[in-house]
């Protein structure tokens, strides 16, 4: 598997298909110009999003954050997971210093070592007050060298009889800034958490590519978005490799 213009319109398609199947049922998915005025709804949409979580991020460790993302995911389940894909795993990114906001705001999961945290995913109406006090994470932020990172998720101690995996995270770079790389990644991983494709145990081990376009899979997951440079493109921002157990 190649990663193609095919591929990526297939896979956008998909993914609206699960999430807003009254839009895809009024909506010609298979053709560009369904796609395209698709992804302009959803886009519209998005400005005002009925449920996201937050990150506050008082500094960026690429394996720390990525860990802690997923055992983020991880915890969250039943209707707060069905609400936040509805929304698209929306998810907003601000500075600060979790422990100094611990008394003022009750987060739901909270790094080791409070690097990181996140409140919700819940109704937007509830982090207003934190989205105001805050600002967001500084879009100008160059992306640090990931070469080579590797994450262990820890294990939760369940025996569900899951067997840990490694798994490939292929990141396109080219033009990207931190603040674009925390969203890419972050969308990727949480729906891979909630869709069982990544779990407690897992190896993922981050591959850096100036493009995906070409990168072989096969893929379990693709993070895919109109081009900013062609609209009436696609651009895979990163990609979730097959895996073999651990």
């Amino acid at each position: 598997m190649i990663i193609s213009q095919q591929l990526l319109r297939a896979e956008n398609a998909r993914r609206i298909r699960e999430v807003r199947p009254e839009l895809a049922a009024r909506i010609d998915l298979m053709t560009d110009e369904g796609l395209l005025a698709a992804g302009r709804e959803v886009t519209a949409q998005s400005a005002e999003p009925k449920v996201l979580a937050v990150c506050v991020l008082r500094e960026f460790d690429l394996s720390a954050w990525i860990r802690e993302t997923c055992v983020f995911a991880h915890r969250i389940a039943g209707g707060a997971a069905a609400a936040w894909r509805h929304d698209f795993t929306r998810t907003v990114f601000l500075a600060g210093n979790p422990a100094n906001l611990r008394e003022r705001f009750r987060f739901d999961h909270v790094a080791d070592d409070g690097s990181a945290a996140w409140l919700g995913p819940a109704p937007a109406e509830e982090s207003t007050s934190l989205r105001r006090l805050l600002k967001l994470f500084p879009v100008g932020a160059v992306l640090p060298n990931v070469s080579g990172t590797a994450v262990r998720l820890p294990a939760d101690g369940t025996a569900d009889g899951r067997v840990p995996v490694l798994r490939e995270l292929h990141l396109a770079t080219a033009g990207l800034t931190l603040a674009q790389a925390l969203v890419h990644l972050h969308h990727l991983l949480a729906e891979a958490v909630l869709d069982g494709l990544v779990g407690p145990g897992d190896r993922l081990v981050v591959r850096p590519v100036p493009h995906l376009v070409g990168v072989a899979g096969p893929f379990t997951a693709l993070r895919v978005v109109p081009s900013h440079r062609r609209p009436h493109e696609l651009r895979a921002h990163a990609a979730l490799g097959a895996g073999r157990p651990l």
